[in-house]
Formats: C-alpha cells, structure tokens, sequence
C-alpha cells in the first residue's frame, strides 16, 4: 500500500501532536520538512517499534534510568470525583537504538506516560507511549499531549451534546460526510 499525502497547513515551528493513526513513516516526514517537531501516539500497531519502546522503558525503570539520558514531569489533578497522578518520562539519545537505519524523520526522543487514576475507591493504572523530534523535555511533552486532548475533548464534546452529532440519522449518499462538515464550519464559526 502506497501512501499520498499532500500537507497544506504551514507548520514552522509547531508541535503536532497525532493519535496512533498518524504514526507513519510518510506523515512524520511531512511533518518535519515543515520544519515542525512531533509527538505522536505509539500503539501496537506499530508491532517492532511498541515492543522495543516497550522493553526500553521496562528496562529504564528497573535500573532507575542509569545510563539514558532522561527527564521526568508529575502532575497531580483533583476534581470530578476523581484524584488523577500522572508521570511522564522522556528518553532521548535513543534513535541509534530505535531508528538505526533513520527510516522515521527526526526521530529523537520517545514518552511515556503513566495515569493513576482513582475514582469511585477504584484505582486504574494506564501507561501509553509516543514518539516525538522534541528533546528531552518530559513538561513539554506532558503539555503537547495534554493540549491534545483538551483540543479533541472539547471538540466532541461541542459536536455530541450541542450539536447532537450522535443521534444523527442522515446516513444516505454523501450527505453524512457533506453535514459533517457544515457542523465544523458552524462549530469554527461559533469559536470565533
């Protein structure tokens, strides 16, 4: 499969932040020709890539990061009912590693972050993964990804309670693609 992407947004200088889906050899070379830094989800679907981030980070924590060029940032959250501590790890100094034969653009750092969540007296640990052409700076990472979601929370949020995208039923033709994008154009008119 052969994929055509053409970007048309100028990037200089910003941070694009992708879920898993985005996390493609093609897209992270557009991005960084634009002169723009990355951090983009890492999941299985990258099969190699997630295992050996996987065991770098099992293996950085058994030895209390000795050796790696690392850093760390915590955040603690209280609200809604739940308590929610998140730590975020950041290794650099790995693409040699991870990236030898250079096949992702700029790759030079790789994230992690741990949630503990407590909600209800039930505690749910999640950890996730990213990799990223930012140095290592685990607060910039941890603000990348956190503006990331705040943008895609409130996004959906203003599309399935305002706009009730949810209980649509147009479903023929093109019209579910020509009424999602009238939602975002009254969605960015609203914004403004």
């Amino acid at each position: 499969m052969q994929l055509h992407i053409k970007l048309v947004l100028e990037l200089s200088g910003c941070i694009v932040t992708i879920d898993a889906i985005g996390c493609q050899k093609q897209i992270v070379e557009l991005i960084t020709q634009q002169n723009a830094d990355y951090v983009i989800t890492l999941k299985k679907n990258q099969g190699n890539l997630y295992d050996e981030v996987e065991k770098l980070f099992k293996s950085g924590i058994s030895t209390g990061f000795n050796c790696v060029q690392h850093s760390t940032y915590k955040t603690e959250e209280t609200g809604h009912g739940r308590h929610e501590i998140r730590n975020y790890v950041m290794l650099c100094g790995i693409s040699s590693q991870l990236n030898p034969d250079s096949v992702w653009s700029n790759f030079n750092s790789v994230g992690m972050v741990e949630s503990v969540r407590s909600l209800d007296g039930k505690t749910t640990v999640e950890t996730r993964y990213f990799i990223s052409s930012l140095e290592s700076n685990a607060q910039q990472l941890a603000k990348s990804i956190r503006s990331h979601w705040g943008i895609e929370n409130s996004l959906h949020w203003l599309l399935d309670v305002a706009l009730r995208e949810d209980d649509c039923r147009i479903r023929k033709d093109n019209a579910p693609e020509n009424f999602a994008v009238l939602r975002q154009i009254a969605v960015n008119l609203l914004t403004q």
